[in-house]
C-alpha cells in the first residue's frame, strides 16, 4: 500500500479529485505524486475548483466520455488553460455506466448485476479499447501533469488507473485498493447531485441500497473486468498488449516517466 496516500483535493463542483499516484511497484520504486490525477466530470467545477486544477499543473485531460456526454455535460476549464483534451471522437458509452438506460424495477440486486454487466463488456468495447490507448500514450508523450476523468470518475476511471499501474508494477492489491478508494471520497453528494435525478425521472424513486450500488464501487465490479480479461485474452498483460497496443517502448516510457 501507499504509506502516505494523497488526501482527495478539496472541490465544491468536482467529485473524487485526487493523485492516483504513490503505491510501491516490483524493485522497490514508487509511482510518482504530482503528476497523475483522477476526477469525474468538471461540468460543475466551481472557481476555486479551476484554480485548483491550474495551481496543479495539468497539461493534459483525458476525457473517457463519449461524444453525447461530452455535449450533455460539458466541462468547465479554468480560463486561458492552453493544455489538451484528449478523448474518443465517438460514443464510449450510450449513457454513464452507473446510469441505467431501461426502466425497470431496480433492486440492490438487479443494480450489483447491471453494474457487473458493464464491467463484462467494458473490456470488450472497441472505442474503450482505443480511449486506454489514448490515454497511455498521452501520459507517455506529454509534459506536466495529467487528469483522466469521465462522468463520475469512478468505473471507466477506476479501471483506466489500473491499467497504469499494473504497467507500471503496482501489485493486484493495491490496485484493487485505489479502485476502491472512491468509496471514500468526501465528494459524493456532488455525484449524487448530477446523476440522481435523471435516474429517477427515468425509474422512478430507488432504494438507497440500489443507489449505493449504481454510485459506488465493488470488488465484484473489479474482479468481473479481470475475468472476462483473463477469460478472454490469457492474462492482463496480453490484453493490454493485443487490445490496448501496449509495447515494450511504451511501457518503458510510461516507467520512465512515472515510476521513480
Amino acid at each position: 500500500m501507499a504509506e502516505s496516500s494523497p488526501t482527495f483535493l478539496a472541490t465544491e463542483g468536482i467529485h473524487n479529485f485526487r493523485d492516483y499516484g504513490g503505491y510501491p511497484t516490483q524493485g522497490g520504486g514508487r509511482v510518482v505524486t504530482g503528476l497523475l490525477y483522477r476526477s469525474g466530470q468538471h461540468v460543475e467545477a466551481s472557481e476555486a475548483d479551476l484554480a485548483t486544477f491550474a495551481d496543479l499543473g495539468i497539461r493534459t485531460v483525458v476525457d473517457l466520455r463519449g461524444n453525447g456526454e461530452r455535449e450533455r455535460h460539458p466541462c468547465r476549464r479554468p480560463d486561458l488553460w492552453d493544455g489538451e483534451v484528449v478523448f474518443y471522437d465517438g460514443e464510449t458509452s450510450s449513457r454513464p455506466p452507473h446510469e441505467p438506460e431501461a426502466r425497470f424495477d431496480l433492486t440492490a440486486e438487479s443494480a450489483r448485476e447491471r453494474m457487473l454487466g458493464v464491467y463484462t463488456r467494458m473490456p470488450q468495447n472497441a472505442a474503450m479499447q482505443t480511449i486506454f490507448g489514448q490515454y497511455l500514450h498521452a501520459l507517455a508523450s506529454r509534459e506536466g501533469a495529467s487528469l483522466v476523468h469521465c462522468f463520475a470518475g469512478k468505473d471507466r476511471t477506476g479501471i483506466a488507473a489500473a491499467l497504469l499501474h499494473h504497467i507500471l508494477g503496482v501489485s493486484r492489491a493495491d490496485m484493487l485498493a485505489e479502485f476502491l478508494r472512491t468509496n471514500d471520497a468526501p465528494t459524493y453528494e456532488i455525484l449524487e447531485r448530477q446523476s440522481l435525478p435523471g435516474i429517477e425521472a427515468r425509474l422512478g424513486p430507488l432504494p438507497r441500497d440500489a443507489v449505493a450500488e449504481l454510485m459506488e464501487v465493488r470488488e465484484a465490479y473489479f474482479d468481473r473486468f479481470m475475468e472476462v480479461v483473463d477469460a478472454e485474452w490469457g492474462s492482463l498483460d496480453s490484453f493490454l498488449e493485443q487490445a490496448i497496443g501496449v509495447d515494450d517502448r511504451l511501457r518503458d516510457a510510461l516507467s520512465e516517466r512515472f515510476v521513480t
